[in-house]
């Protein structure tokens, strides 16, 4: 089955070992840290550590709940990570300083090693049958209820849609964060 619950997700702790993420799919399979293709996650940011470095990899991350972080990059861009379920991308190998808004949260995110393939974190909110394409890597259920060819999704739980030309259908006021991610077709 496809359907992925993040309560069943084991937590394991960062790259630099300052907070905890779920890991909820990997391409390929089984993929670590230095060999993935990509990779989506859901990670709990408790206190103002810095962000992991990840040399090679595009970096899209959405706030799921709580009030929120800054994150200051080794450039001096800052970006407020207080909208819920707007994604914002950057580089992998900035250096990340994080001064958190009032308390722990929780962010979804989708890395790409940015040699081979290229991507993004779309929102989903039209409610009705939305058709899924072949970069449609998995859709996160963030609020709402999702019925997918494999049973219902609730929020806290993803699908990784397997077979051409799959569908979902949302109901009203549900909203998905979807994962695409497309070969660069060297």
């Amino acid at each position: 089955m496809s359907i992925i619950r993040l309560r069943d997700c084991r937590a394991t702790p960062w790259k630099n070992g300052m907070g905890r993420t779920r890991e909820l799919a990997v391409y390929p399979t089984g993929a670590g840290m230095d060999d993935f293709i990509w990779r989506v996650s859901v990670a709990e940011v408790e206190s103002a550590a810095p962000f992991s470095t990840f040399a090679g990899i595009d970096r899209h991350i959405a706030l799921l709940d709580g009030a929120g972080f800054t994150m200051t990059m080794d450039d001096g861009i800052t970006h407020a990570l207080t909208t819920p379920f707007s994604p914002f991308a950057f580089p992998g190998e900035a250096q990340v300083a994080v001064n958190l808004h009032g308390g722990p949260t929780r962010d979804f995110n989708l890395m790409l090693r940015r040699a081979q393939v290229r991507g993004e974190l779309v929102v989903w909110e039209e409610p009705g049958r939305q058709a899924v394409d072949d970069t449609v890597v998995l859709i996160y259920c963030a609020r709402g209820h999702i019925d997918t060819a494999e049973g219902r999704l609730q929020a806290g739980e993803a699908w990784v849609p397997v077979g051409p030309a799959a569908r979902v259908t949302f109901d009203s006021g549900t909203l998905a964060l979807v994962a695409r991610v497309e070969s660069r077709g060297n």
